[in-house]
């Protein structure tokens, strides 16, 4: 399980996919089933499919999917326990067996060295973790882990999770920290109809699955009707599941012979294998488990968008993403490809081997050849995954293939610094040269299907010449949904009027990824426009598109709401708060309650939020920049600065926590003790431009001319088209009497934002 926080509007919550391969006997008993719901028929188990899918069972039987998760055996535990060690960081583990138990002597939570016992194995290959049982439910999960890889290829060992990090006990890391919860990280996908039944008032989960692995009902939905149909003969005009995976069902691929390549034989017209596999083969926030298989995917969760940090911005995968966003954004997804076209739902094995794959829908003599890939048959060059999906490895030792299905690009490597699939082989002799080598194959290359990455490379460089291009991405249908939420989330970044003809084309999108990409968009607008757009939003059929809309109300918008609206508004808004409460274990649903409560007037409750929030994790910082902030709207400006200076006990130097401090210090009057926070702030995040004009701007204040204009000239190299830089240099510059600075700053200004009045008028006057 490898850590990661997305947020999510709802909730916040990422599901961690292990890779898992071995063989068991039957499945493993666990806790008691949760009864149905209302609405749901109840799960029957596994073994009540056997006897008419058999073949589909005994596929399953020997997958990934029926060992996600299995209790702590002889038969199941890979790992040496026969007295064992591992260190790290000064801490000496030690793994052996206390008869049929299976013990890890370590550091436990307050960092002192325990023995605790192993109740669970997590996955098997390449890597298998191993879960603890502690007080009030908790399952945690070790950072140390087996490599289940063969001895040749580096395996048969311990290693851990985080080589190049300091994970001591009191680090949200550490495995007896929050984020290696299983309860919270890893349980809903990993195991079948899960439920994490959270008491925040005892502090205490009562987590429970119908099967403890990833069983047919994960994928299917509850059996219950569709057992008693089965009974009944079979009979009737349904056949009673909750996921009807038939997106393939009487489709051919017809291969074009002048292209190669294949097409539908009819459009898909529906979704729902790629979200059944979407609940957790993606990077994702969940806000509820009250779903099944088949129900729409945006109920429960919130994928993550192409952002940076997570993808790069060609939409490569860069962090742990899993595979549904780069599919989203690939050809493939677009030309009506489902998971199950490539992969064997039953085994997750490959319809075929190597490259056969691949040549069921693009002709074997023209692309499986040397006169395409260039590369000596049977080599790794030769292999279509090699130079369309190129692998990322992750958890140390767990290589991942790229999902977009793209087009080697060397070339953006070398103007965008991006990865390409030439480098993981020649990395030695650079993109430059593996660009010319494309070139020279290809005189008149194609571009590839992801055409938004130099538009989204320049936004999250801060290049304000981005924007006509991000309002055109957002705009055009023809884009990948997921392509146009991104733009969507950029353009919020930088909230401007001419965004607005974009962001209500996304809200009649029938894509939930850019309808809510869209209202997030308008969230802070002015109230008239939330009125004008919003409240026929707060009806929508998508659980998550209705919860944002009251978010995005909630304030001052949502007492000018008719009597239709209101009600509207309560029922999505008691939506928003249960799906914070869903997720009440972590420090980010309690910052977003405390946000909730503070833009509907009720201070106290909002800091009694965020103090839960910090009680939760001291290392939470949004929520200690949230408390100061609230402290200071309340006229505690004294106590803001306090709780910034105890933030930064639990996260030192930390940039945000400094940054903010420099300001509650500036309304303090300590002049100088806030420019040392600004300067601090700006060193350790050099990239933030933020930080920087902050900071120069207290140097100007200071009296400091020749600093600031330095520091903001540091900055415009990294950032040339920064609008607050160039404004600040315009500024400054023309009050230091350094006009013709002043005028050549103001011009690029213009340049860059063409349509920005404030720079015109500058301009003309300057002129």
């Amino acid at each position: 399980m490898n850590k990661s926080r997305i947020a999510a509007a709802g909730a916040v919550v990422v599901a961690l996919v292990g890779t898992v391969l071995f063989l068991r006997d039957k499945p493993t008993a666990g806790p008691a089933q949760p009864a149905a719901t209302a609405s749901m028929p109840a799960y029957v188990g596994s073994a009540a499919c056997a006897g008419c899918h058999e073949a589909e069972y005994a596929a399953w039987h020997d997958s990934q999917h029926a060992q996600a998760m299995q209790e702590a055996t002889p038969t199941t535990v890979l790992a040496d326990f026969g007295d064992s060690q591992f260190s790290k960081a000064g801490v000496a583990s030690r793994f052996f067996r206390d008869g049929e138990a299976f013990r890890v002597h370590t550091d436990g939570p307050g960092g002192a060295l325990q023995d605790f016992t192993v109740r669970y194995t997590f996955g098997l290959y390449p890597l298998q973790q191993y879960l603890v049982e502690f007080p009030r439910g908790r399952l945690q999960s070790l950072t140390i882990a087996w490599d289940s890889r063969a001895a040749i290829a580096g395996g048969q060992r311990w290693f851990h999770l985080y080589p190049d990090q300091d994970v001591r006990a009191g680090n949200p890391l550490h495995w007896t920290g929050i984020d290696q919860n299983w309860n919270y990280q890893c349980a809903d996908c990993h195991s079948t109809n899960l439920r994490k039944n959270y008491d925040a008032a005892k502090d205490s989960f009562d987590t429970t699955w119908s099967e403890i692995d990833v069983a047919c009902e994960a994928c299917h939905g509850p059996g219950e009707a569709h057992v008693a149909w089965a009974k009944q003969g079979g009979g009737g005009s349904g056949d009673g599941l909750t996921a009807r995976l038939d997106e393939r069902r009487g489709v051919s691929w017809l291969v074009d012979p002048a292209t190669g390549s294949a097409s539908r034989s009819a459009p898909r017209g529906t979704s729902t294998e790629i979200e059944v596999c979407a609940r957790c083969h993606s990077r994702r926030g969940q806000f509820s488990d009250v779903h099944a298989a088949g129900q729409p995917l945006h109920d429960a969760y919130r994928p993550a968008l192409i952002e940076p940090g997570l993808y790069w911005p060609d939409g490569q995968m860069r962090d742990e993403v899993y595979n549904y966003g780069s599919f989203l954004a690939s050809k493939m997804a677009s030309k009506g490809v489902t998971c199950s076209d490539c992969h064997d739902p039953h085994s997750q094995a490959l319809r075929a081997p190597g490259n056969g794959v691949c040549v069921q829908c693009h002709l074997a003599q023209k692309f499986d050849a040397p006169t395409h890939h260039h590369h000596a048959t049977g080599s790794d060059g030769a292999r279509c995954a090699s130079c369309h999906m190129p692998a990322t490895t992750y958890m140390v030792v767990d290589p991942r293939h790229d999902h977009s299905f793209r087009l080697p690009r060397p070339d953006r490597s070398v103007s965008l610094g991006v990865p390409n699939a030439c480098g993981q082989c020649h990395a030695a002799k650079g993109a430059q040269w593996a660009s010319d080598a494309v070139r020279s194959w290809y005189p008149q290359p194609k571009p590839g299907f992801q055409d938004f990455a130099e538009t989204f490379a320049a936004a999250d460089g801060g290049d304000g010449r981005a924007r006509p291009s991000l309002i055109a991405l957002a705009e055009d249908p023809a884009q990948p949904g997921l392509v146009r939420a991104s733009a969507l989330w950029r353009l919020a970044q930088d909230p401007r009027p001419d965004m607005l003809p974009a962001v209500s084309k996304g809200l009649n999108s029938p894509d939930p990824n850019v309808k809510v990409a869209a209202i997030d968009a308008l969230a802070g607008a002015d109230p008239s426009l939330l009125l004008a757009q919003l409240p026929r939003l707060l009806g929508d059929p998508i659980r998550l598109v209705r919860i944002s809309a009251a978010r995005a109300l909630a304030g001052p918008a949502e007492s000018q709401l008719d009597a239709a609206q209101s009600a509207a508004f309560t029922a999505a808004l008691s939506e928003y708060v249960d799906a914070q409460n869903f997720n009440a274990d972590r420090p980010e649903a309690h910052g977003n309650l405390g946000l909730l409560h503070a833009l509907r007037g009720d201070p106290a409750t909002a800091e009694a939020e965020y103090r839960a929030a910090l009680a939760i994790d001291p290392t939470f910082v949004g929520g200690w920049v949230n408390l100061a902030d609230l402290l200071r709207a309340t006229g505690r400006e004294g106590e803001a600065t306090a709780a910034l200076r105890e933030g930064l006990k639990a996260s030192p130097g930390n940039p945000a926590l400094r940054h903010a401090l420099g300001l509650s210090l500036v309304r303090s009057g300590d002049t100088a003790a806030a420019l040392e926070e600004f300067e601090a702030a700006a060193t350790a995040a050099p990239d933030n431009a933020r930080y920087a004009y902050v900071y120069a701007i207290a140097l100007y204040s200071a009296g400091k001319v020749d600093p600031a204009l330095a520091v903001l000239d540091a900055t415009l190299k990294r950032q040339p088209t920064n609008h607050d830089v160039l404004l600040a240099l315009s500024s400054i510059s023309l009050e230091a009497g350094r006009r013709e600075d002043a005028l050549q700053y103001i011009a690029k200004l213009v340049e860059a934002y063409p349509n920005d009045p404030q720079a015109t008028q500058l301009l003309q006057s300057m002129r």
